[in-house]
């Protein structure tokens, strides 16, 4: 949604007033662009806007001061005389981000990793239903934005790569949230793919991709039942996402039927313009839509009606949700969210390797555990930005949970401590005082200097937070982000200096009502290896070495690149030389590239867990569990084979634009039509059992879809779930680009050993078509389509042929 660290955070009627309410409502056709017949909305809706002076209109259609806050995203004041309740608004992608404690959810890339939507509903049921018990009325939730680059810093917060997938999880999501009477925000639309420049870049994205690609997570969460929509920072195709009429009228409104309304992202540049384009709501305060848009309408720029569309459309919703109505708001149900939260973790969990059986782990057979990382023992929960939530209780570390079980012959190490020690005077000019910054509602640089390095090599500079956050840069180029908003621990970032002198800068957001105070660290190359050394004794004294490792992925910047943070490549290559048996778990966002991945044994991808994450992972590593996440996004080999490898102009951007020349070959498709390579394949996921498949066939279904059937059995020891994926290749009569390879369906299955069961995966119509732009409709791709099916993008074992008229 918004950079979080720019936050601190029936009725008697008179004829005359009947008389004023047609006149105003039946004019609501002649606004333009933006304007509805007042037959779309409903009595109650149209009698409400008649009553409202031009004020409270304005007052419904940007933010305003709460005055009992706590500490939600948004605040709507509402209209007491008429009974329109106020609206606060909370960030929810991984639960309830108010100056309460909820529960931390894993990340949303953790969610759609299982594959599962009757769980996507559960995890939206429990948010939404915490969301009303903490006084919330409208969730922003879900993020459904395309990974398109293994950078992107909010990878974590939304879902897939495919559009499938993501439109599946989404739709699930959505009805969870709505069934609790919360009003979901499906965000942002559209072609925020990623942060770096993301408020200034202009995305070039063609109309087919546009509509097969990016827009298909928005139209199943507007079918779905979500309330509004939040548009973009970015420009589309030259305007902004939030002033484009094309994209707000003609396509959401027009080809998607949304009936909702449009809120802008936190503190858009906009201008009053922005409203009969088609933007209702300017959030988080009323900068353009307060008085600028009231000059503009007595002035006779804007007209009336646009205002009253507007107003309508957020009633609407209102009324809908019967929110109009003051319904009772339920009480919390920790335990059900907590338990969903595991359930998720686990069902989410992808196991990327697994050497000779080395998982599970037996407290017999594999003997003395040494416990290493940092993230073992001050557990990673969520990501940075609008998901960081405050957990609802104190969140036990994967090391105590692993003693637990293991017994007291388990050693810790944290072979990389992110933490080192507070930089020495004589390494700074002018002089930093720990614990320095911004008073309370201040912005701005807090420190530009220099730092020393003694020798040249890798320093880890890291930043501990209260009060706010911001970014460091370093020689003008290197930066990253700190803030109580990532972690509440050390953040920064590793970089490469020569002996000597080297500018640093520090910039900050201080919140509103605290100063900002901030410690600053590094790590030294000499104390880097020292630490390191510490973690290879104790794996080489151990029987079997767990290393944890992590990034810290963040809404506001994208990731530099695909190394983990710090040392931790290094130390994994360590420790895994040192120790063949070495076990990794990964708390990382998105795809990381691993050098050191022919060493280990296992590695398990526990992405961010949310505040079960502790025991998820145990019980996954010692098979309490048994892993059945499946990889949402390709992990690329390294950063030279990946989609935006070939240039500026693909990513981050160049002169402001950033084209997605790949057209509809996103993620897994662009892997198959280039023929590279990937580490791991979208799908992919291992268990601690086997799977295999036989008698595919593929037949026409009678809804104009297909339904295929296939066999999967357990062949292994253990009861497992698996993930059969149905490929559907391109069509052979039609001319406009198409994928080589499609996801067109996926069932999940849990078998226990020996096991089998034949499988009916039904193939939507939509699946069988493409956007044609000329026509600016669906058009089906017919003629002999080949059919696959198996456990990932790369394994598909099956193949037939259908043909589709």
């Amino acid at each position: 949604m918004r950079n979080d660290l720019l936050r601190a955070r029936p009725r008697s009627r008179t004829a005359a007033v009947v008389l004023a309410g047609v006149l105003l409502t039946s004019g609501l056709a002649a606004a333009g662009a933006s304007a509805e017949p007042a037959a779309k909305f409903s009595p109650r809706v149209r009698d409400l806007v008649g009553e409202l002076t031009l004020d409270e209109k304005l007052s419904l259609v940007h933010g305003g001061t709460d005055p009992n806050s706590v500490g939600e995203a948004g605040y709507v004041p509402g209209v007491p005389r008429l009974g329109i309740p106020s609206l606060r608004l909370a960030d929810g992608s991984a639960g309830v981000r108010v100056d309460k404690p909820s529960v931390v959810m894993p990340a949303p890339v953790s969610l759609a990793s299982s594959f599962d939507e009757s769980l996507a509903t559960r995890y939206g049921a429990g948010v939404g239903r915490e969301a009303r018990a903490l006084g919330t009325d409208v969730l922003l939730s879900p993020m459904v934005n395309t990974i398109r680059i293994p950078y992107g810093g909010r990878n974590f917060e939304t879902f897939s790569e495919d559009p499938l997938l993501t439109s599946r999880i989404a739709a699930a999501e959505v009805k969870g949230i709505a069934g609790q009477g919360t009003i979901p925000v499906v965000k942002h639309l559209a072609g925020n793919n990623q942060e770096n420049d993301r408020q200034t870049i202009n995305v070039q994205m063609d109309d087919q991709t546009l509509h097969e690609v990016e827009l298909p997570g928005f139209e199943a969460a507007v079918k779905a039942g979500a309330g509004a929509v939040m548009c973009s920072y970015n420009n589309l195709n030259g305007p902004s996402a939030c002033a484009n009429g094309d994209l707000l009228t003609g396509i959401l409104r027009e080809q998607l039927a949304f009936k909702g309304w449009v809120m802008s992202d936190w503190r858009m540049s906009l201008t009053p313009d922005s409203l009969p384009k088609g933007l209702d709501q300017e959030m988080p305060d009323g900068t353009y839509f307060g008085d600028q848009l009231k000059t503009a309408i007595s002035e006779g720029r804007i007209p009336q009606s646009a205002l009253d569309t507007a107003v309508a459309r957020i009633l609407g919703q209102l009324d809908r949700f019967h929110l109009l109505d003051n319904p009772a708001r339920p009480t919390r149900d920790l335990a059900g969210l907590t338990a969903t939260a595991q359930d998720v973790a686990q069902a989410g969990a992808v196991l990327l390797r697994n050497q000779k059986g080395a998982l599970p782990l037996s407290t017999t057979r594999s003997g003395s555990v040494a416990v290493i990382g940092y993230n073992a023992k001050t557990p990673k929960l969520n990501g940075g930005g609008s998901s960081h939530v405050l957990p609802s209780a104190t969140p036990a570390s994967p090391l105590d949970v692993i003693k637990q079980r293991a017994g007291s012959t388990t050693t810790y190490t944290p072979g990389y401590d992110p933490a080192g020690e507070a930089v020495p005077s004589n390494a700074l000019s002018p002089a930093y005082t720990q614990g320095g910054g911004l008073p309370a509602g201040a912005e701005g640089v807090f420190y530009n200097g220099t730092i020393t390095a003694p020798v040249e090599g890798d320093y880890s500079i890291q930043l501990q937070a209260t009060g706010g956050g911001g970014f460091l840069q370093v020689d003008g180029a290197a930066s990253g982000l700190f803030g109580d908003s990532i972690a509440t621990g050390y953040t920064g970032i590793t970089v490469h200096l020569t002996a000597g002198q080297h500018s640093l800068l520090l910039y900050g957001f201080a919140d509103f009502v605290k100063p900002l105070q901030v410690n600053l660290h590094w790590l030294t190359p000499a104390a880097a290896q020292a630490k390191i050394a510490e973690a290879v004794a104790a794996a080489k004294a151990a029987t079997t070495p767990i290393v944890f490792a992590y990034d810290d992925s963040s809404e506001g910047l994208d990731r530099p690149d695909l190394s983990l943070p710090g040392y931790q490549d290094e130390l994994i290559d360590a420790v895994a030389t040192a120790n063949p048996r070495t076990v990794v778990v990964l708390n990382t966002a998105s795809a990381v590239k691993m050098p050191w991945l022919a060493k280990t044994a296992a590695v398990l991808e526990m992405w961010y867990p949310g505040q079960k994450g502790a025991e998820a992972t145990t019980a996954l590593l010692y098979g309490d569990a048994n892993p059945q996440g499946k990889l949402t996004q390709t992990f690329p080999v390294d950063e030279a084979h990946t989609l935006v490898s070939g240039g500026a102009g693909l990513y981050p951007g160049q002169d402001g634009q950033v084209k997605y020349t790949e057209g509809v070959d996103i993620g897994y498709r662009w892997y198959a039509d280039k023929k590279v390579a990937p580490l791991f394949p979208f799908g992919y996921g291992l268990s601690y059992t086997s799977f295999a498949y036989s008698g595919l066939t593929a037949s026409n279904a009678s809804d104009g879809g297909l339904d295929v059937k296939v066999t999967v059995r357990n062949t292994g020891t253990r009861t497992g779930t698996e993930v059969a994926q149905v490929f559907l290749g391109p069509s052979p009569q039609v001319t406009a680009p198409q994928a080589p390879t499609a996801l067109g369906g996926y069932a999940k299955v849990t078998l226990t050993p020996g096991a089998y069961r034949t499988l009916t995966i039904h193939v939507d119509p939509r699946q069988l078509s493409y956007w044609d732009s000329a026509a600016k409709a669906w058009k089906r791709g017919s003629g002999t389509r080949s059919v696959q099916a198996g456990s990932s993008s790369a394994s598909l074992p099956l193949s037939t042929q259908v043909a589709v008229s």
